[in-house]
């Protein structure tokens, strides 16, 4: 019972808090600011005593309401979950003592206040979820809730952003809800725990074929790819993170990503457990979407822009791992401690950078390289915080980054080692292909060392080339406020503490994830810093140099002809036609889609209308002297209110509207007595 209180509390408090905090900001915003601090960081407090306790006592602890809405909300507290719980209460903590500056001078306070606690208290209700329903539940209010972060600023393009969100979550949680429904449908559950033996139960009996199987989990990971950034639905992740407040953007980057990241694990873990096809498509997928990220954010000359552009670079490192699950099996130690190391180490990272992007804008209100060029000089420590994410999500050894991603290359290695036989030619292909996606991979992880050479080389090494403007700058020593240097270099300093010492602190940290994750621990203490394992960053550390002098300095960089001695300046030279959303959503969505299915629509209701009346004047006609009274009434009111309010009665748009009203009573009836 206790334990089913705890769960309760973790999701519903900030909730709660949220409705308090509005309440009390309405009175007295200080108080307001205090108060919301409160609730995360008790809530934080409460995740590491409940992180320090399970391990010592490794049982899970459970909550079910079987009740609700007939197929009940359950949650549950194992490992993996705590240490998520645990990550989104410490970057919640992190973030809302930043808000307190960050919105010093903005409007609106008291909304964003009330939002993001209801945000935190879905998102927990998505990392505690022990049914997919539960998890569906709270995915879904998380979506709703967060579009108030892209929204904000209620400007032309932040309104334009918030749209391209919000119709990504709802078409990507709607085909979600049909991959739900055909789950249940095939296997009677939706519980994780009892996923695999139902999977197993259903194919024997014949309710579930390998191509209902798939097309459960192409809709499944479409709708959690969606939130997760994945390719070809990463198209919000560039909009929005450049006009969202920076708080909500590290928030978004990387908390929200991560919660489609764990409705893939758990589908990949659970639906497709063991089953190597499934693992080529998410493989394929994860490098697709880890390479164009890493591309997008490279020609990015937008601060924020290149870091959501990495975000969802970032996310293809973890899809790769996901794959290689379902690739190596029950070998597959690797490649899960690698993935969910990886997901931690980019929320902690992607946290301490866009909270200094915050810094950065709060104090010059803009986002270009160009006009936010050298404001970092004479800032020691920004310079050193900022570099401290700068090398973990570059995979440099010594920081947090290079143990995970050393984790998912040694994973592809592992299956390729399984090809490489010279003795049969379809062998030898497979070992080529999966040769080409490790190269990829390194390439994508130089990609990443030059675009971060290239942000930290521009707010921290050149000049602006206004002198003026640059003269403001190295005045400027007051650029935050004791709160906001606390939460950054609290960061901060994490990401050099998990990289030197990776067998005492990330080892523990990935053993959390095993039972989820149907996986073992390695039967060998892994060793980080070997000569084979170097080699591989070395590999991708030198191809990012390569990248950045050669094609960021020479071609993503243009000097002023009429003087040469001036500095040069960075320019996106990515094709404007080269945009999924401008080319192809939005036309499909907007245009053709509604076009089509307006004519198809307005054909049959005036098609279904015609026949109505010709059956009133044939079999249906009215005779006698009431029919010649109702004609006569009828005609006259056909007079009055004209064609469209003549025929309205027997339309198919009233007919529908009466169904809808049923379908309104009976879910209320359900709801109150299912």
């Amino acid at each position: 019972m206790e334990g089913s209180i705890v769960l309760l509390c973790l999701v519903f408090w900030p909730m709660a808090g949220a409705l308090l905090s509005y309440l009390i900001g309405r009175k007295n915003k200080t108080i307001r600011d205090l108060f919301a601090d409160f609730v995360v960081i008790l809530e934080c407090l409460i995740m590491v005593i409940l992180l320090v306790q399970k391990f010592r006592e490794p049982d899970p602890l459970v909550f079910s309401w079987d009740e609700f809405c007939m197929m009940g909300i359950h949650l549950e507290l194992d490992g993996f979950r705590l240490l998520y719980g645990f990550i989104a209460a410490f970057m919640w903590t992190m973030t809302t003592v930043f808000s307190r500056e960050y919105f010093r001078h903005h409007r609106n306070r008291n909304r964003y206040y009330l939002f993001t606690l209801l945000t935190f208290g879905a998102t927990m209700g998505v990392f505690l979820s022990a049914d997919l329903f539960t998890t569906f539940i709270f995915f879904e209010i998380m979506s709703l809730t967060s579009y108030e972060w892209v929204a904000q600023e209620e400007n032309i393009s932040a309104l334009r952003a918030a749209g391209t969100y919000m119709g990504v979550a709802i078409i990507g949680g709607l085909v979600m809800l049909m991959g739900l429904f055909l789950l249940y449908d095939a296997t009677g559950t939706l519980t994780l725990s009892q996923m695999g033996d139902a999977i197993s139960n259903a194919v024997k009996a014949g309710s579930l074929t390998v191509s209902r199987q798939y097309l459960i989990g192409g809709l499944l990971v479409f709708g959690f790819g969606a939130k997760a950034g994945m390719f070809p639905l990463h198209i919000w992740l560039p909009a929005a993170h450049p006009v969202a407040p920076a708080p909500a953007s590290a928030l978004l980057s990387g908390i929200l990503t991560k919660s489609g990241i764990f409705g893939i694990l758990a589908v990949t873990c659970n639906l497709f457990r063991y089953q190597p096809y499934w693992g080529y498509v998410i493989v394929i997928l994860g490098t697709l979407t880890m390479f164009l990220g890493a591309l997008l954010a490279l020609f990015s000359v937008d601060l924020k822009r290149v870091l959501a552009c990495s975000s969802m670079s970032q996310i293809g490192f973890i899809l790769i791992g996901t794959g290689m699950i379902s690739l190596l099996g029950e070998e597959a130690a690797l490649a899960a401690r690698g993935t969910l190391l990886h997901m931690v180490n980019h929320s902690l990272i992607k946290l301490v950078l866009f909270m200094i992007a915050g810094v950065v804008f709060m104090n010059t209100h803009k986002l270009n390289l160009n006009e936010i060029r050298g404001f970092g000089r004479k800032k020691p420590l920004l310079c050193a915080t900022f570099l401290m994410g700068a090398l973990g999500i570059g995979g440099i050894p010594l920081w947090n980054g290079y143990v995970s991603k050393t984790l998912l290359h040694e994973s592809i290695l592992e299956y390729a080692g399984l090809f490489q036989v010279s003795s049969a030619d379809s062998l030898i292909g497979t070992y080529t292909f999966w040769k080409c996606i490790e190269w990829i991979f390194l390439i994508s992880g130089g990609m990443t060392v030059a675009y971060m050479m290239k942000l930290f080389v521009a707010l921290f090494v050149e000049k602006n080339t206004d002198p003026a403007l640059q003269r403001k700058y190295d005045r400027n020593t007051s650029y935050w406020n004791p709160e906001s240097k606390i939460a950054i270099l609290v960061s901060a300093v994490l990401l050099p503490v998990m990289g030197f010492f990776p067998n005492l602190v990330m080892d523990p940290l990935a053993n959390l994830g095993v039972g989820f994750m149907n996986s073992q621990v390695p039967a060998e203490k892994v060793v980080y810093f070997s000569a084979s394992n170097l080699e591989g960053a070395f590999s991708s550390i030198l191809m990012g140099l390569l990248i950045y002098f050669i094609f960021v300095r020479k071609i993503l960089m243009i000097k002023d002809k009429d003087d040469p001695k001036a500095l040069p300046i960075y320019v996106d030279r990515w094709p404007v036609w080269m945009n999924l959303e401008n080319v192809v959503y939005r036309p499909v969505l907007l245009m053709i889609l509604p076009g089509f299915f307006g004519i198809l629509c307005r054909f049959l209701d005036s098609f279904l209308d015609l026949w109505i009346v010709l059956l009133r004047k044939t079999l249906y006609r009215q005779t006698g002297k009431k029919g010649k009274i109702f004609n006569a009434n009828f005609k006259a009111k056909m007079a009055v209110t004209g064609l469209a309010e003549k025929m309205y009665a027997g339309s198919l748009s009233f007919g529908l509207f009466l169904v809808s009203i049923g379908i309104l009573v009976v879910l209320v009836v359900l709801f109150l007595y299912g």
